[in-house]
């Protein structure tokens, strides 16, 4: 009898056991489908953001309204190609002729904040954006304007300067096209100094952006013009970066005011 009690009291401790145990393995599935449901979420809004920062990043505002004009990403190829060029007449009459830059290779100076960057224009894949801004860089245009905006997400990471007033506005009497030299797997290197723009392929303006990592852009409506590259001193940008945007954002003014000191080009 008292076997039996005791074989009776084993049985039960072993089934007890079972539940406990099976009990513990659910608890951990739960756990790890939960865990795994956060993961997909967090993925998801990052990705999100990318794609957003990526759409509406380069653009300038719209003079009349004050508002962000619709980005303009585009298509293009690693070994970029030039557009189709711009109607006569398209752009502003104070833009310099593209002939006065073709074929030239524009090497200089652009000052943040007191800290030198080297750069270089390319006036052979887009001569029409290298007479713009050796025109802006020797009336000394740069002086005193400031970065307005940067923007920092996955596979994102832009400084964007020039707007006439420091808002962000484009300048309504100062705008070209075409829109040149553009990569068409929308990849922009880490230096890589393009040109901003609105919705239409002649809206280029005085706007240019920095990426100070590599970064992904759309390209319908024909991408953004590559203008040149940062040879040195591309870190001064990564330090704006890490200090921030303000309110925590991943897009909108820099938490470090930036200035341009200087633009020189030769």
């Amino acid at each position: 009898m008292v076997n039996s009690n005791k074989s009776n009291h084993e049985a039960k401790a072993r089934v007890a056991r079972m539940k406990a145990n099976q009990a513990v393995h659910q608890d951990k599935l739960k756990r790890r489908k939960r865990d795994n449901l956060i993961a997909f979420i967090a993925i998801g809004a990052a990705l999100a953001i990318a794609i957003v920062l990526a759409l509406t990043v380069f653009s300038p505002k719209d003079a009349t309204t004050g508002n962000a004009a619709p980005a303009a990403p585009g298509a293009p190829s690693e070994s970029a190609t030039a557009s189709k060029s711009a109607a006569p007449g398209t752009n502003s009459p104070s833009v310099p002729k593209a002939d006065t830059a073709k074929g030239k290779t524009f090497t200089g100076t652009l000052s943040l904040n007191g800290q030198p960057l080297g750069v270089e224009l390319d006036g052979t894949k887009a001569p029409q954006a290298a007479a713009v801004f050796k025109s802006l860089a020797d009336t000394g245009f740069m002086t005193g304007k400031t970065c307005h905006r940067l923007a920092d997400a996955p596979n994102f990471g832009v400084l964007q300067c020039g707007s006439l007033k420091g808002d962000g506005a484009g300048d309504p009497s100062y705008q070209w096209g075409p829109v040149e030299n553009t990569p068409a797997n929308g990849m922009y290197p880490a230096g890589t100094i393009a040109v901003a723009r609105s919705s239409s392929v002649n809206s280029n303006g005085t706007q240019f952006f920095i990426t100070f990592k590599d970064t992904t852009l759309g390209q319908q409506d024909g991408g953004y013009t590559i203008l040149g590259k940062v040879t040195s001193g591309l870190d001064v940008v990564s330090a704006i970066a890490k200090d921030g945007i303000k309110d925590g954002a991943t897009d909108g003014a820099p938490k470090t005011p930036v200035t341009i000191d200087s633009f020189q080009l030769k």
